[in-house]
Order: structure tokens, then sequence, then C-alpha cells
């Protein structure tokens, strides 16, 4: 995938188009509880100890699994009360496992059912989630709801070139104008979005916390995904944001994997 050097900063892509299975569970049909949310919410502010590693991301196309690597710090610290220690090299092993050892790209959705189906090793254990699930990418309120949910929800987006500058300056990622604007096809990248404010998601990219706006999320994110870990759907947990149909949820995968 591309790769764009402005100034000393370097970043590399590594989503592919978005696909879409008509059998993908959707998160909406799957809410059994919907309470209030909070008009802001970060799992990383009342978890400072969690940390947002670049993963090798500003050498190698790996956005995919760098993605899935940051909310797997996340699940697991809410499971264990405790860090797992979840290295570079893990995240690179695993992205060219499923890349076959190339430096190409990875489509998110077929990362996602290999995640689900066979799971990712990493700090020494293998790593399952019991389902993924389609976001509505027109509902603002399902995306916030899904982060408080679910520990945070991946994103797809094909990102502008001017992207790369508001990065760099520190800047929230929002709509401008000009010749850079468009969305990208060789800006294809995968975030992990922890928490949200009144302006927008707030995501995990190349080591550090980003804020989007949500004309930015409406004009670039192809593709949404929140994941249902596989302890909590065992435990059948709630979390603060409301609750899933465990009961469809199973009804639903094994019709999808039929």
């Amino acid at each position: 995938m591309a790769r764009i050097k402005d100034s000393e900063f370097w970043a590399k892509f590594g989503k592919k188009p978005a696909q879409r299975d008509t059998r993908n569970l959707k998160f909406g049909a799957l809410l059994a509880k919907a309470p209030k949310l909070p008009s802001s919410f970060d799992f990383d502010e009342k978890n400072i100890a969690v940390p947002t590693p670049m993963y090798g991301n500003d050498e190698h196309g790996d956005c995919v699994i760098a993605g899935r690597a940051h909310q797997t710090l996340r699940f697991e610290y809410v499971e264990q009360h405790q860090l797992l220690k979840v290295t570079e090299a893990d995240v690179l092993r695993q992205w060219r496992k499923e890349n076959g050892h190339t430096e190409d790209g990875l489509v998110v959705l077929d990362s996602l059912k290999l995640w689900r189906k066979k799971g990712w090793k990493a700090a020494g254990r293998t790593l399952k989630i019991k389902a993924f699930t389609e976001l509505n990418l027109k509902k603002h309120e399902e995306i916030k709801r899904a982060i408080v949910m679910q520990v945070g929800v991946g994103i797809g987006l094909t990102l502008p070139f001017n992207a790369l500058p508001l990065f760099q300056a520190g800047k929230p990622w929002d709509v401008v104008s000009g010749a850079g604007a468009k969305p990208d096809p060789e800006g294809g990248h995968y975030v992990y979005c922890p928490g949200y404010t009144q302006a927008g998601p707030v995501c995990v990219t190349w080591g550090r916390k980003q804020q989007l706006s949500w004309r930015f999320f409406d004009r670039y994110c192809d593709e949404a995904y929140a994941i249902v870990d596989e302890k909590d759907a065992a435990a059948k947990k709630a979390r603060s944001g409301g609750k899933l149909d465990y009961a469809l949820l199973d009804r639903q995968l094994k019709t999808a994997t039929e």
C-alpha cells in the first residue's frame, strides 16, 4: 500500500477497499437494552495505564492488525485487570500470516473472520472473539453505543491526502477544502476508536490518540465494526451503554456461518 513521507513523519497504509457480506450480523438488531448515552466517553480516561503503541505502522502496512492489538489490550485489561504484553513482533507475525508474508494490506472483513474462527497469538496466548457485528455508518448514536458497550470499535477509512498534515500539526481530522480533500483509495487505513466526544469519534493511530469530526467520519469512513469478546458473550455480560441479546446473537451466528 502507499507510503507517504511528510517532513519527518512516515505513515504506512494497509487497508484494502471495504468488502461486503450480507450475512454480517448487525449490531443495531442485536440490542436488547439501550439506555441514555453519555455526551462523551473514553475508555482510556479511566484506564490511563493502557498505552498507544505504534506497532510498526510507521514502517509497515499493518494497521488492520495494529487496530486489533489496541482493542485486545483493552478487552483483556477489562477482563484480567492487567495489561497484556502485546508486542510489535506479535502484530507483524499475524499481519504477515494473513497477507501471505508480503508487504500487502488486508481486507478488514477477511481479517475479522479469521480472528473469530482461529484467533490470533499475542502475549504468548491464542485470543479469539465471539463475533463481529456491522455498524450502521449513518447512525452516529449506534457508533457511540458500540464504543461504550464493546470497549471501542474498529473503523475503516479512505483517508484524504490532507489528513497527514492535519495529524502532524496535532489538529483534529475534519473535512477541509482543496485538492487533497477527496477520499483516496491509496489512503486505506484501519483504526480503533476507544472513545468519542461531542465533536466525533476518537481513535488510536500512529502511536497516539486522534480526534475525528462527525463530518470527517461521514465522508471518509467506509466500514465500521463492533467486536463481541468471547468471554463477555459466554458470561452474557451487560456493560454501561446497553446489552446485547446473546440468544439472538447465537442464532444469527449459527445461520451466518452455516
